[in-house]
């Protein structure tokens, strides 16, 4: 996924500002693609540059609200029926950093596998609560509706799957000398 598609998916919801679309990328997204507000403000300018977006309304201070044109409409289809535009790699530095964790120190190593289980079990929290807000609510049989609920709980099972790794490698370590190393 491209932050560019990820902001047209959701201004084909409706109209938003960069503010509510950082916060809903927050929500929504964050699990799969993280964006934060320099991000958003600047791949917003070149959606408009590009007539993909455009300006529906002004506010106060500046407050821009943005909405899709027929030329995002048919630039976010696209690049939903593209299929060679998928890119599988998945990056996690928490995958990565345990790669070396037979460089830490015991406790360093303990530490921050216990943080990083409550760090990934928090966020599947934060997920299944959206994921139990969206079953409760009343109006959930929308072809939008129910893509957001398979993408939250997609979230909240890769952050529950990710905490369950931490602990599990915490439980899979023995001291042997002055280092861990996995069983």
């Amino acid at each position: 996924m491209s932050l560019r598609h990820g902001l047209l998916g959701l201004l084909a919801e409706g109209p938003a500002s960069g503010y509510d679309l950082t916060r809903r990328f927050e929500q929504v997204l964050g699990a799969v693609w993280p964006a934060g507000h320099p991000q958003i403000y600047g791949e917003l300018s070149r959606l408009a540059s590009d007539g993909l977006i455009e300006i529906d309304s002004e506010g106060p201070r500046g407050r821009k609200a943005y909405r899709i044109t027929e030329s995002g409409m048919t630039e976010i289809r696209r690049w939903l029926r593209d299929s060679s535009e998928v890119d599988h790699t998945t990056r996690l530095q928490s995958l990565l950093r345990s790669f070396f964790f037979w460089l830490m120190e015991p406790a360093d190593l303990n530490d921050h596998l216990m943080r990083e289980a409550d760090f990934f079990a928090a966020a599947a929290g934060r997920y299944r609560a959206y994921a139990d807000a969206a079953d409760r609510a009343e109006a959930t049989d929308t072809p939008q509706q129910r893509s957001q609920r398979i993408a939250i709980e997609g979230g909240a099972r890769l952050y529950e799957a990710l905490a369950a790794w931490a602990r599990w490698a915490a439980d899979r370590t023995e001291l042997t000398g002055d280092r861990r190393r996995p069983l």
